[in-house]
C-alpha cells in the first residue's frame, strides 16, 4: 500500500462490479516533485477490461438501469458531498501524483464536487420534445443512454476530466468503464471509493488502470462499448477513433490546442495581465486549453512585452507541496519533450525566464518557464503544442492579421479577445476558429456549465454543461398513428 493512501485505500487494486480486486501486475507510482517511487497501481489488460465492460452491461440490465433519473441524480449529489468532505485529502493526492501546486489541486477537488453537483441536479432535467406532424399522428422524442461508455482520461487534470466525462455519462444513465492515465491514477481510484460509498450500484462505475497500449487499446476496440470519451494527444486520439470505427462506436475527442489571447491596443492591460500569465503557466503549461500564444497589437507591443517579461522573472518552480507558481512536469519523458522544443528556439527572442527553486530535488522533473517573442507565427514553438511552461508573444497589425495568426494553426480549442470595442469583440468572436471564445477574460473560472471542445486538430464533440448530457445520450423518435 502506498504511504500517501495508507488508511484510505490500496492503489494497486481495481474496481469491477462494485468489488475491489488484487492487481494481476502493477505499475510504479512516481512523485514528479522528487522522482521517487511512492507506490504501485494495477496494470490491467484486455481480460480485466472485458470483465469491466460485462459488469457495466449487467448494471444496465439490473439495478442501475432500473433507477429513475431523479434517483441517479440523488446518488451523484451524495457523491458530491463526500468529495467535499474529502477535498483536502484528494488535493494532496493530486498534488503528489501530478506535481501541480497544492492551490491548483484544491481547485480541482472543488471542481470535481461541483461537477457531481451540477450533473446530479441536471439528471432529471433532460427531456425530449413533441413534434408537429400529420393529422392523426403524435410524434415525440426520447433521450436515452448509449449503454456502456468508455472513458480514457489523461494525467494532467484527472479530477476535472472525471467530473465532466464520467459525471455526465452517469447522469444520463450510462454505465462507465474508466481507464485513468498510468502516470496519475490516485484520485480516479479515490473517486471510485467515494462513488461506492455514495451508493452507486455495482457495475455502474468500473475502474481499470493500466497502460494505453494494453488497457486503453482493449477498451477502445471492445464491441460492448457504445460510446468512447478520450482526452489527450491528437496522435493517440486518431488511434482510438480508428479502433472504435470497427464497431461503429461514436467517440468524443478533446485533443489539445495552441490557444491565443489577442490583445488589441484599446485593451485594459491591467485587467488582462493576470490572465495572460496564468493561462499559460497553470499546471506548468500542461493544460490542453493553455494560452501558449499571446498576440499583441503593435501600439501596445512594447508595454505588453515589458510587463510580461517582468512577471516571468518573478515566477518560481518548486515541489508541489510548496505551493509555488509552478510545479514539476509529470515525468522525465515530458521534460525531455519540452526540452526538445526549447532546443529548437532559433529565430525567437528569449524575453524572460523564471527560476527553479533551490529546494527542488535534482531527480524531480523541473523546468523554468520561458517567455519568447517572434514576428514569425510559423515558428515551431508558435505552432505546436509543447505542453510545458512556454509562451510565445507575436505582434500584429489590425484585425485581419490577428485573425490570420490566431487561426493559423491546426488547432481550435480556446481563444480570448481583449478589447473595449464592442463591435470588434463580436466580429472577432465570429471569425475565430475555436470551441470557446472569451471576451476580456480567459476560462471564465472553469465554467462547469460552459460547453467545452474543439475544432480541427483539437477534436470534436462537447463536454461540460448540458451539451455533455446530449452527447452521452441518443435520440429516439416515436411516431404514433391514432387516426
Amino acid at each position: 500500500m502506498s504511504d500517501i493512501t495508507a488508511g484510505w485505500f490500496d492503489p494497486s487494486e481495481y474496481l469491477i462490479a462494485g468489488q475491489w480486486h488484487d492487481a494481476p501486475a502493477t505499475l510504479p507510482i512516481e512523485d514528479p516533485s522528487t522522482g521517487a517511487e511512492i507506490g504501485a497501481i494495477a496494470r490491467c489488460g484486455a481480460a480485466e477490461v472485458s470483465d469491466a465492460v460485462a459488469a457495466a452491461q449487467t448494471a444496465l440490465d439490473g439495478e442501475w438501469g432500473g433507477l429513475t433519473a431523479a434517483e441517479r441524480g440523488r446518488t451523484l449529489l451524495r457523491l458530491s458531498r463526500l468529495i467535499e468532505e474529502r477535498a483536502e485529502a484528494l488535493a494532496m493526492l493530486e498534488a503528489r501524483d501530478v506535481g501541480k501546486p497544492l492551490t491548483q489541486a484544491r481547485a480541482d477537488a472543488r471542481a470535481l464536487a461541483r461537477y457531481m453537483e451540477f450533473y446530479g441536479g441536471a439528471a432529471d432535467k433532460i427531456a425530449g420534445q413533441t413534434l408537429p406532424y400529420l393529422d392523426g399522428y403524435t410524434v415525440y422524442t426520447l433521450r436515452e443512454p448509449h449503454g456502456v461508455t468508455g472513458h480514457i482520461i489523461p494525467w494532467n487534470y484527472p479530477m476535472q476530466i472525471i467530473g465532466r466525462s464520467v459525471g455526465a455519462a452517469l447522469a444520463m444513465g450510462n454505465a462507465c468503464v474508466l481507464k485513468p492515465a498510468e502516470e496519475a491514477c490516485l484520485t480516479a481510484l479515490a473517486f471510485a471509493r467515494l462513488a461506492v460509498e455514495a451508493g452507486l450500484p455495482p457495475g455502474a462505475l468500473n475502474v481499470v488502470p493500466g497502460t494505453g497500449e494494453e488497457a486503453g487499446a482493449a477498451l477502445s476496440r471492445n464491441p460492448g462499448v457504445r460510446h468512447l470519451s478520450f482526452t489527450g494527444s491528437a496522435g493517440v486520439g486518431t488511434l482510438i477513433q480508428q479502433a472504435a470505427a470497427h464497431n461503429i462506436t461514436p467517440v468524443t475527442l478533446e485533443l489539445g490546442g495552441k490557444s491565443p489571447q489577442i490583445v488589441f491596443a484599446d485593451a485594459d492591460l491591467d485587467a488582462a495581465m493576470p490572465f495572460l500569465l496564468s493561462a499559460g503557466i497553470q499546471n506548468a503549461g500542461q493544460t490542453c486549453s493553455a494560452s501558449s500564444r499571446i498576440l499583441v497589437e503593435r501600439p501596445l507591443w512594447e508595454e505588453a512585452m515589458a510587463r510580461m517579461s517582468e512577471a516571468y522573472t518573478k515566477l518560481t518552480t518548486a515541489p508541489a507541496l510548496e505551493d509555488a507558481d509552478l510545479g514539476p512536469l509529470i515525468s522525465a519523458r515530458q521534460k525531455q519533450i519540452v526540452q526538445g522544443y526549447l532546443s529548437r528556439d532559433e529565430g525567437l527572442q528569449l524575453l524572460a525566464e523564471g527560476h527553479v527553486s533551490q529546494s527542488a530535488p535534482a531527480a524531480g522533473h523541473y523546468i523554468a518557464p520561458r517567455l519568447y517573442a517572434t514576428t514569425d507565427p510559423a515558428n515551431i514553438l508558435a505552432q505546436e503544442e509543447i505542453f510545458g511552461p512556454v509562451q510565445v508573444m507575436i505582434p500584429f497589425e489590425g484585425e485581419e492579421q490577428a485573425v490570420a495568426i490566431a487561426n493559423g494553426t491546426g488547432y481550435g480549442l480556446v481563444a480570448s479577445i481583449w478589447s473595449e470595442n464592442g463591435a470588434r469583440q463580436m466580429r472577432m468572436a465570429k471569425r475565430l476558429k475555436a470551441g470557446q471564445v472569451f471576451i476580456n477574460n480567459y476560462g471564465a473560472g472553469g465554467g462547469v456549465e460552459l460547453p467545452f471542445g474543439g475544432v480541427g486538430r483539437s477534436g470534436h464533440g462537447r463536454e461540460k454543461g448540458f451539451e455533455a448530457l446530449y452527447g452521452f445520450s441518443q435520440l429516439k423518435t416515436v411516431a404514433a398513428k391514432h387516426g
